[in-house]
């Protein structure tokens, strides 16, 4: 990894503190495994962008900023701030990690997750990618310092996994790299690791267990009032009418969701740091 440069986004903004933490495990895990020439840069929305999912700002210029060297904030989505970084700013980064998030992005949040979107969008360009999340409840206390311990297994994992990867993207991003190289490399590398870390006491003596998990896909169930009884009625007495003006709150129970065995929800809200690898193309495969 000699000399290698790696990019940090999120989507609850340049300020927070899950990037903070997020900055400073990587720089003392790169530190502490002798690479310490390895260059880190921080691209990240303004302000928090949260569940905004992998859309984009094509209708107006963004403003790019930068609030210290190697930080630099953009006024625009998490996938605004990696097609950014990508394109202007450090084009050559060998990886890509997107978090930490203060919440857990499991099963289907992560169609809506601007973290695992950020990802999700570097992996599509072939760049090796993680997003990360930190479940929270409201009972455990929400620290940080103990981020790079809990990582420290899986960023092992990711490293080992995806070294040919990074050097591979690093030949394929040179003026002489061939356009079916560069191709070639988008090909291998389209899986994201989405990474959970559990609810746990932060003081627990040992990191909490690693578990490998497929992405739940139970929909969470949701609550709202019944808007039947504010149609006007209609000619024949039926509410086929228009609506009234109201207002409308859809409730979910987030920690006592539905969960299927063996799955990132399951295992997370369990008390283990789950990983899951996520294919980030969309288009379809033979049904």
């Amino acid at each position: 990894m000699m000399g290698m440069q790696f990019l940090i986004t999120n989507d609850d903004g340049i300020d927070a503190p899950g990037i903070q933490s997020l900055h400073h495990a990587l720089q003392a895990y790169l530190t502490s495994h002798g690479h310490r020439d390895c260059e880190l840069f921080v691209v990240a929305p303004d302000r928090g962008r949260s569940e905004c999912g992998h859309s984009v700002t094509t209708t107006r210029e963004l403003t790019v900023r930068q609030s210290r060297p190697g930080w630099i904030s953009v006024d625009g989505t998490p996938v605004d701030c990696v097609r950014v970084a990508l394109t202007c700013i450090c084009p050559s980064v060998s990886a890509v990690f997107s978090g930490v998030n203060a919440g857990a992005n499991v099963g289907l949040d992560l169609m809506v997750s601007g973290t695992f979107a950020a990802a999700r969008e570097a992996a599509i360009h072939g760049k090796p990618a993680m997003a990360i999340s930190h479940y929270r409840r409201p009972d455990i206390p929400k620290t940080w310092d103990h981020v790079g311990n809990w990582l420290e297994s899986t960023l092992d994992a990711f490293f080992q996994r995806e070294a040919d990867a990074m050097l591979a993207h690093g030949r394929s991003t040179t003026t002489s790299a061939s356009t079916a190289e560069r191709r070639e490399v988008i090909a291998k590398n389209r899986v994201v690791w989405n990474v959970n870390l559990p609810a746990i006491p932060p003081d627990v003596p040992h990191p909490p267990p690693v578990a490998q998990c497929f992405v739940d896909e139970t929909p969470l169930v949701r609550r709202g009032p019944e808007l039947q009884t504010l149609l006007h009625p209609g000619q024949d007495g039926d509410s086929i009418g228009l609506p009234v003006d109201a207002t409308v709150k859809l409730v979910s129970e987030f920690h006592d969701r539905p969960r299927t065995r063996g799955s990132d929800v399951q295992q997370c809200f369990a008390g283990k740091v789950t990983v899951s690898y996520v294919d980030a193309h969309v288009a379809s495969q033979d049904l």
